[in-house]
């Protein structure tokens, strides 16, 4: 299906739901869903949905207008349902896809990434790509044939960045660049590799030919970024208190004064700095002392991804004889090196989407040492992957983190609640973070220290974004600033510091993994509270992720019939 075709089926699709306020809502829900993927192709094949496969995203700024006008016919036709007709549970979809409708358009009118972000055109085409590569779906020859579609398109998709990112701010050009190197060492080598196996010399020469094409167009788009851009590269990142905090009611639903969010945190890591000493003071040096003795007690690079997988089978095997949630048969999860265009990441886990048939393996990815680095360099990043702290990140990305919650949304059957795109990031990380502590408190590893400890320094590290995240985009605070926290407060190397600092600029949505975490052991004491004797853990573990990706307050409806408090 052509772009051309795209865009009348979205509009007949509007045409028919303005047409019939008494459609029902579940029609209406299927449709906003199919328009997304229309719109949005890199997360319609993420979710599972191979229609738009090839295809790149529409990022002209007649694709942009012709969007926020569309969202707005979306808005206006769920405006005209009847409320009265709606089962409970309808209504609750019903406030979740309001949100989710005016989040796209506040996104769209006034956080404006497409405006501002290199990196947000660096990683949608990377991740087009990538999901073509990584996840055999699809037969090799279809694959590959997509992959040339959207290689021909990328010089078309890069002028959309170049008419629209005309004065971003200067760390978000540097880091653009960056991804855009590794995208290109992604296209030139990589895809090679994982179409190696092509048998059809036509198709193979295609590919050849496309890339050739994709690499020409990124190598100019790079240079201007690098020559024209970069030098007048001087607007704010900072959002402001007003957009910060609609952000977050509109994506999370978290209608809480920032200043009281602050408060929240600063509260917490206090108390987080104060345990991580009390434990810390049970080894031969207390304190920070502690934490850098045992920081030096980590894998090599060679012996990194061996140890993560023995750490993955002995995480899996606790989860399941603890029944602590329920661990689905699944693929299994696959260790590997961080592709070169998302090492901005620490470590992450990439799943095949909810709505995929076909069983496919996981990826843990984990940034390893570059060879190129000096020794002191390999030792500092490595520093950041000590054995206590590994365990913690293992528990966060697959068991009972990331992977198991992907797992459990296979299991959903509502749309709206099983796609990624409404997935909030205080419920998805919040998980995750959770996990780290959960699995402690019982009983992994009970009586070791040392992963205590690790687990504590982690806890820092989120409440560090949370606390930095809002300080640099409701205040004053400077990235420097930022960097001397993290370093200082909550322990991390310098290169690590400065790398979660600068991810705040352009991804403040990291201050909700402390948040979610909090807001979910909210939830699980009122739930315990309400239930008394008859409280199961793995009971509430299976109900919460049983519910797909709804936000907290919705989560608090479906369990306690109430939205009560969020978090104290």
């Amino acid at each position: 299906m052509n772009a051309r075709l795209l865009y009348h089926s979205a509009r007949e699709i509007m045409k028919r739901v303005s047409s019939n306020s008494a459609e029902p809502l579940s029609r209406l829900l299927d449709g906003y869903l199919t328009y997304l993927y229309e719109n949005n192709p890199t997360a319609a094949a993420a979710d599972g949905i191979h229609q738009y496969d090839d295809l790149l995203e529409d990022f002209s700024r007649a694709g942009i207008d012709s969007q926020i006008r569309e969202l707005g016919g979306w808005a206006r036709r769920l405006d005209g349902i009847n409320v009265s007709t709606l089962t409970d549970e309808e209504k609750l979809e019903r406030r979740m896809l309001a949100d989710s409708i005016r989040a796209r358009e506040f996104a769209l009118e006034d956080i404006s990434l497409w405006r501002t972000s290199p990196l947000h055109y660096a990683e949608t085409l990377a991740n087009s790509l990538a999901g073509q590569t990584f996840f055999d779906y699809a037969p090799v020859t279809e694959r590959a044939r997509r992959v040339v579609s959207k290689l021909r398109q990328t010089p078309r998709f890069l002028e959309g960045a170049r008419q629209n990112v005309t004065d971003p701010p200067g760390l978000y050009t540097r880091v653009g660049l960056e991804s855009l190197e590794g995208l290109l060492a992604f296209v030139d080598r990589d895809l090679p590799r994982a179409f190696r196996d092509l048998e059809d010399m036509h198709l193979l020469g295609d590919l050849a030919d496309a890339s050739v094409v994709a690499v020409d167009a990124l190598r100019d788009y790079s240079s201007h970024l690098r020559e024209t851009v970069a030098p007048r590269s001087r607007a704010s990142f900072r959002l402001g208190p007003e957009r910060f905090s609609e952000k977050l009611r509109l994506e999370e639903g978290i209608d809480i004064p920032v200043e009281r969010l602050l408060q929240i945190a600063l509260r917490e890591f206090g108390e987080t700095q104060e345990a991580f000493k009390k434990v810390a003071s049970g080894f031969n040096v207390g304190g920070v002392d502690a934490w850098r003795e045992r920081k030096t007690d980590h894998p090599s690079a060679d012996e990194l991804f061996s140890v993560v997988e023995k750490q993955l089978e002995e995480l899996e095997a606790f989860v399941t004889r603890k029944r602590i949630v329920t661990v689905p048969d699944h693929e299994p999860v696959v260790v590997a090196p961080t592709p070169e265009f998302y090492r901005w990441a620490f470590a992450s886990m990439w799943s095949a989407g909810p709505f995929e048939t076909k069983p496919m393996p996981a990826y843990y990815y984990i940034t390893n040492v570059e060879s190129s680095w000096l020794a002191d360099r390999q030792e500092q990043h490595l520093r950041d992957f000590n054995y206590g702290k590994l365990w913690s990140i293992s528990m966060h990305e697959v068991f009972p983190g990331h992977f198991l919650h992907f797992e459990h949304l296979r299991k959903i059957q509502a749309p709206l609640r099983k796609s990624n795109l409404f997935a909030p990031v205080s419920v998805v990380e919040g998980w995750a973070h959770y996990s780290e502590q959960m699995m402690l408190e019982e009983g992994f590893e009970r009586g070791n220290a040392e992963i205590r400890l690790g687990q504590i320094a982690e806890a820092l590290v989120r409440l560090a974004r949370t606390i930095v995240g809002i300080r640099l985009h409701t205040e004053d605070l400077s990235v420097e600033q930022g960097v001397r926290f993290f370093r200082d407060e909550a322990f991390l190397e310098e290169g690590s510091a400065r790398r979660e600092a600068e991810r705040g600029t352009f991804d403040p949505s990291y201050v909700l993994y402390a948040l979610g975490k909090q807001m979910l052991l909210k939830l699980r004491a009122d739930c315990e509270a309400a239930q008394g004797d008859t409280f199961s853990l793995q009971a509430f573990h299976d109900g919460l992720l049983g519910q797909g990706n709804v936000p907290f307050w919705m989560h608090r409806q479906l369990m306690l019939g109430a939205p009560g408090t969020l978090v104290e």
